[in-house]
């Protein structure tokens, strides 16, 4: 498997988008992920964010999209939307990534107004139409799983099923380690995912809220949750997930550390050289 990282980890620090990316190949990270708005950022700053990576040979995996309108009833804000997760697409396309990163919201007004079947099918159109357009651009879908009560995807028991039943050969799953531990995920139910991941996600989290630690930091098995995935025979990318440390001035320590406790994991378990 590869290793790598999320650029939303330098987010308010005083590390800029050029410098994480020349962080991240310093620290030894193989891969990196793209957590920037199309919509927020210019011709430019793609640029830069491309020709820097082509550079230190630090090749872009994951453009990440948060996207909790694919489940607004308002048709405009479908479009809007949908339109947006292209924007995604192309960039991605773009900078040479394998995947968008998707998140796809949650139920809504306690599902009195909605039932859950119609959010459920709705979000279903429209990722699927994303997997259409995705799939013209040479990426892939990835859903990831939100441990939080009223996230449509919100275990691996939903996460799978939607991926199923959508039957799409570019809309893949992402199983965050932490996530999976927050949702109370037994490591025999990560085999359910088999066959289904595109990506993963990994950080450490206190067992109780969500945390993006590095590992170590808090209780999730994640060896144990890796071994797992491992053994559904995926080996592709694990990008670390870090947001919000506590001292932004120590970030570079901060990603250091993660780095090395989680590539110690892998060698241990045979899934990184």
């Amino acid at each position: 498997m590869e290793l790598g990282m999320i650029s939303s980890t330098w987010l308010g620090t005083k590390i800029d988008l050029e410098q994480g990316i020349r962080e991240a190949k310093r620290i030894g990270f193989d891969t990196y992920d793209i957590f920037e708005d199309p919509l927020d950022i210019d011709d430019d700053t793609r640029r830069v964010i491309k020709e820097t990576s082509d550079e230190v040979g630090l090749p872009i995996r994951s453009v990440v999209c948060v996207a909790f309108g694919l489940v607004d009833f308002n048709p405009s804000v479908q479009r809007f939307t949908l339109d947006r997760i292209k924007a995604y697409v192309d960039q991605g396309a773009y900078l040479g990534a394998r995947n968008v990163l998707l998140v796809v919201g949650e139920y809504f007004w306690d599902c009195e107004v909605f039932p859950p079947e119609a959010i459920w099918e709705l979000a279903k159109d429209l990722v699927r139409s994303a997997g259409d357009y995705a799939q013209s651009k040479g990426l892939e879908i990835v859903l990831e799983l939100e441990p939080f009560e009223q996230a449509l995807l919100k275990d691996v028991d939903e996460l799978a099923r939607f991926v199923r039943e959508l039957d799409h050969q570019a809309v893949r799953a992402n199983a965050d380690i932490s996530h999976l531990h927050l949702s109370e995920a037994s490591f025999g139910d990560v085999a359910k995912l088999k066959g289904l991941i595109g990506h993963i996600h990994l950080s450490d989290c206190d067992g109780k809220v969500h945390g993006d630690l590095p590992a170590g930091r808090g209780v999730t098995p994640i060896k144990e949750y890796l071994a797992a995935i491992r053994d559904t025979g995926y080996d592709g990318t694990v990008s670390i997930e870090l947001e919000y440390s506590p001292d932004p001035d120590q970030i570079v320590e901060w990603a250091n550390e993660a780095y090395t406790e989680t590539a110690k994991l892998m060698r241990g378990l045979g899934v990184r050289a």
